[in-house]
């Protein structure tokens, strides 16, 4: 082969000359220079690899600077005489009927861009073609870490932990009146992770106020939240219920949280923002909400502990109406026997709570109680469980007219 090229080329400067020669040879350069860096180039690429995590399917790169992860979450509930928790005193006296749903269908997206500490999720409801959730992290300092989107905020423990992850069906009679739940604008968090004593958690935030799905505010005033979270024993719990991990550490946690807004609504939901009774039909920048959160939580081998106390002002900012004041608070347990009955499934969870609510502070003995029990078996964690919930309202108004009610739950979660 060589011979035949060295005979060529000595034919082609013979009929042609050196300088034919030359312009061969540059090219015959150029080609090969061409392709030794796209060789180079596509060995400097990333190679990438697929697996399966806690948050579902994943996508990502060798060096961990692009990563994407891809989860389902399916959510299938019997209740009972009906789902829906009573609002009104009318709620207990209507006719209930036996339900089957799929409560919730979401689909979580998440991962990482350009860098390990810039993050990304989003969240769609695949039921009310809703997404819940649009955020960009950029969380490269422990100490200090920036969020912008639409998010949960953090204001609630009930509220900021799953749905999916809950120990009973569902949260307690409180979360309605007393959510912030999801709203868009810029967040300051972090964890100043002293010794001792001094470990703290902070989140600082200033949003839009008016709730999923609006993108601009009502009038010119912003919705500011705050939260500042005291890790006692050296741990941030997060925002998780059971405790699957069986700590064979305590860990606590007590928190205050507060939020100060002024727009036409006095309370939130997934939905977007909405009205309590007798507040409806109001005006952009009605009305004045001032709340605050005091949250306490524990957990150690296999026993988890949380409670929040809460206490809301509204604020008729157009009418001459006194202020009305609202008042709620719940306690919950949960506990894994078999770290002490040797007979009881490893996989079973106990768990009860207590949540009573003051609709008006001056109508002291108008007020509504629930006390629910529920039986968990996890499958797989809360990626995959059973829940059987049985639980109790009772509703006491200020003319002594007393209503109880039952109802009973059983639901499965299932993500992939």
């Amino acid at each position: 082969m060589k011979s035949y090229l060295i005979i060529k080329l000595s034919q082609q400067v013979e009929q042609y000359g050196y300088i034919h020669l030359f312009i061969i040879l540059c090219l015959l350069f150029n080609h090969s220079n061409t392709y030794a860096q796209e060789e180079k180039a596509e060995d400097s690429l990333p190679k990438w690899n697929i697996g399966y995590s806690s948050k579902g399917f994943e996508l990502k790169s060798s060096d961990d600077l692009y990563k994407l992860q891809i989860q389902s979450r399916l959510q299938f509930r019997f209740a009972t005489p009906d789902d829906q928790d009573p609002i009104t005193f009318d709620d207990y006296d209507e006719e209930g009927t036996h339900l089957f749903k799929i409560n919730r269908a979401r689909l979580k997206v998440g991962g990482n861009a350009y860098r390990t500490w810039l993050k990304y999720y989003w969240e769609y409801d695949m039921v009310n073609s809703n997404l819940l959730d649009f955020r960009v992290m950029v969380e490269k300092w422990k100490w200090l870490s920036l969020k912008f989107g639409q998010w949960k905020l953090e204001y609630s423990r009930e509220r900021r932990i799953s749905s999916g992850e809950q120990q009973l069906v569902d949260r307690s009679i409180i979360n309605r009146p007393f959510t912030v739940d999801r709203q868009q604008g810029v967040e300051l968090y972090g964890r100043l992770d002293g010794k001792s004593l001094l470990d703290f958690s902070y989140w600082v935030a200033v949003l839009t106020g008016t709730g999923r799905g609006h993108s601009t505010n009502d009038d010119a005033h912003f919705m500011y939240f705050g939260r500042l979270q005291w890790n006692p024993l050296g741990e941030d719990m997060g925002f998780k219920s059971s405790d699957l991990d069986f700590h064979t550490k305590p860990a606590a946690i007590i928190a205050i949280a507060g939020v100060t807004n002024r727009s036409p609504y006095t309370r939130f939901s997934s939905s977007g923002g909405g009205e309590l009774p007798g507040f409806e039909d109001a005006e952009n920048g009605q009305y004045r909400v001032e709340q605050y959160n005091i949250e306490t939580a524990f957990v150690y081998k296999g026993f988890t502990w949380q409670s929040e106390w809460h206490h809301k002002k509204i604020k008729d900012m157009y009418n001459d109406e006194p202020n009305r004041l609202l008042s709620g608070f719940y306690v919950q347990a949960g506990y894994f026997p078999q770290g002490s009955i040797s007979w009881w499934p490893k996989p079973l969870e106990i768990a009860t709570r207590y949540s009573t609510y003051h609709p008006d502070s001056v109508l002291d003995q108008d007020h509504q109680d629930e006390f629910s029990w529920a039986l968990n078996w996890f499958f797989r964690g809360h990626k995959n469980k059973l829940t059987a919930e049985v639980s109790h309202f009772d509703y006491e108004r200020f003319d002594q007219q007393i209503d109880k009610k039952w109802r009973f739950r059983v639901q499965w979660e299932v993500s992939f």
